[in-house]
């Protein structure tokens, strides 16, 4: 609903990894010099990793967006957790062969009948593999057999393996020596910087028509980076939230504190952390019970103190009251009770 209130024409830090929010970081820059580096020598396999939710997808997303398609057929795999046969039928069905009843010699000859028609109408067929870190060493031989079929000397299947970093690990088996020897291109993709995170925040923004309202502050986007380390994926989750807050209390300068609150919020809701802000009464009044090296109570200092913490988390839960209360009203006009 955020994006109704402040007039956006779209969502802009949905989770779907799509190419029009795509943010050429320093970082993405060079993945997408690396991939089509890579696709300029038509075989092998090209491979990027980076951390959950750096953008991995949303790179390849950017890259499909701007091959041709008269020149590329495309198949893409992200059930990983499979077996080496598995994967093998998986590969087929993704460029449309068809597997049932089939054995393996059959499929094998369809697939590189298959790839010869492709490349006498002047295609190219590229597969892309998401999550090949959970690739057994199996299912990674048959990536390297479909990589050996041949046409006139050229290579007929080019493979793009996208991975969390421990697939660099895993690639470094002595049994995959020669699909290692395969790779034409690799690299790393690392979260944002800093900078690069307040850029990418007003790059999506101004994507779904955002001029400068919402306002945000110096200490939103720092508050962000901090909470985030600059990897995307958590970056769109804390700052979708941030503005639903916002709209529901029609708030048009969005702060740091909001940040902190919401980040907060989101880490007990989601990760079910222990809160990091007030502590409860109890501990509270625990804490409260300050000794003195004397031995003695300061009694000023300990229910000072346990006041104030008070006062706090009663804020923070009258927020959360007007939050609910405020979705309640709009979808669905239903009262939350009080407690």
């Amino acid at each position: 609903m955020y994006e109704t209130f402040y007039h956006f024409s779209a969502m802009p830090f949905q989770q779907t990894p799509d190419s029009r929010f795509f943010f050429s970081s320093k970082g993405h820059a060079r993945a997408i010099s690396h991939l089509v580096y890579g696709l300029s020598q038509g075989e092998g396999f090209i491979i990027v990793t980076g951390e959950v939710g750096a953008g991995k997808t949303t790179l390849v997303e950017r890259l499909w967006s701007e091959l041709d398609r008269d020149t590329y057929t495309i198949a893409r795999i992200n059930t990983t957790q499979v077996t080496g046969d598995d994967l093998f039928r998986l590969t087929m069905e993704a460029f449309g062969i068809p597997t049932e009843g089939a054995d393996k010699a059959t499929l094998i000859r369809r697939f590189s009948d298959m790839l010869t028609e492709h490349r006498m109408a002047g295609r190219r067929c590229l597969l892309v593999v998401d999550e090949s870190q959970n690739l057994s060493l199996p299912a990674l031989e048959e990536l390297r057999m479909l990589s050996n079929i041949t046409e006139g000397g050229h290579a007929s299947l080019q493979t793009i393996l996208l991975g969390q970093p421990q697939f660099r690990r895993k690639l470094a088996s002595p049994d995959l020596d020669q699909l290692r020897q395969r790779v034409i291109a690799s690299y790393h993709l690392g979260p944002l910087s800093d900078e690069e995170t307040r850029a990418y925040i007003e790059h999506r923004l101004a994507a779904v028509g955002w001029a400068g309202k919402p306002e945000f502050t110096d200490g939103f986007f720092s508050a962000v980076y901090r909470h985030t380390g600059g990897v995307p994926r958590r970056i769109n989750r804390l700052v979708s939230r941030v503005l639903l807050y916002g709209a529901l209390e029609e708030c048009w300068t969005l702060t740091g504190p909001m940040v902190d609150n919401t980040a907060e919020e989101l880490h007990q809701d989601l990760e079910g952390g222990a809160p990091s802000g007030p502590p409860t009464a109890d501990l509270s009044l625990r804490d409260g019970m300050a000794l003195h090296e004397n031995g003695g109570f300061d009694a000023s200092r300990g229910y000072g103190e346990l006041a104030g913490r008070v006062k706090v988390l009663e804020e923070a839960v009258a927020r959360r009251e007007r939050v609910f209360q405020r979705l309640m009203d709009v979808f669905g006009g239903f009262s939350m009770p009080r407690v």
